[in-house]
């Protein structure tokens, strides 16, 4: 098969997984109990990863929430390092800061799976019996591409009761850099919490 043959093949496969880069809920639970009403402060804090991706993610999700009519709080800007260490330090800085929810956002894991898609392309004019010509050939292109999965786990918990109102998992198809995917990510989660009205809606 002739190079620009593939290369249409290779740049349909590319297209295809380039439109499934997005961050998708897997599973989510919500507390039918809470009575909280919509938070109007919640803490926003990253747990693991080094120090420059969580305050990253942690500005950008807080300027998320604050753009959705919700006052969005980098936990670092509210939580010191060392408090970080102890329940007792961490909830009494959480207390401190006003707060009504405090979002809790850990990696799982990301994980290397590989997809087989097969593209026909075409080759040409091709030959029928008796030496006719019957228009275009089709040929089979095989594609076999490896990408990523980054498993979320968020939860989100009221700072009175300390009790955990909403959670979920998401699943984010090839992630690139954590700034990013931050904003995708943060938009499904706000979309989530907002449909529950764990925060208000967003103004239209």
């Amino acid at each position: 098969m002739s190079n620009s043959l593939r290369m249409i093949a290779a740049g349909f496969a590319t297209l295809l997984l380039a439109a499934c880069q997005t961050t998708s809920i897997k599973s989510a639970w919500f507390d039918p109990s809470y009575t909280g009403g919509a938070m109007k402060r919640i803490v926003v804090v990253g747990v693991g990863g080094n120090v420059a991706d969580r305050r990253v993610f942690e500005d950008i999700f807080a300027q998320k929430l604050r753009a959705a009519g919700v006052d969005g709080v980098a936990g670092y800007t509210a939580i010191p390092d060392d408090a970080h260490a102890a329940e007792a330090p961490f909830s009494a800085a959480v207390e401190k800061s006003g707060a009504q929810g405090v979002l809790m956002v850990r990696l799982l894991g990301v994980d290397t799976k590989t997809q087989v898609s097969t593209a026909m392309v075409p080759g040409g004019l091709g030959w029928g019996p008796y030496g006719g010509m019957f228009g275009s050939a089709w040929y089979p292109v095989t594609e076999v591409r490896q990408y990523d999965i980054a498993t979320v786990e968020t939860s989100l918990y009221e700072v009175r009761t300390r009790r955990l109102v909403w959670a979920a998992t998401t699943e984010t198809f090839n992630p690139t850099s954590v700034a990013q995917e931050t904003p995708g990510y943060a938009d499904v989660i706000i979309k989530q919490l907002a449909a529950r009205a764990v925060i208000a809606a967003p103004a239209k």
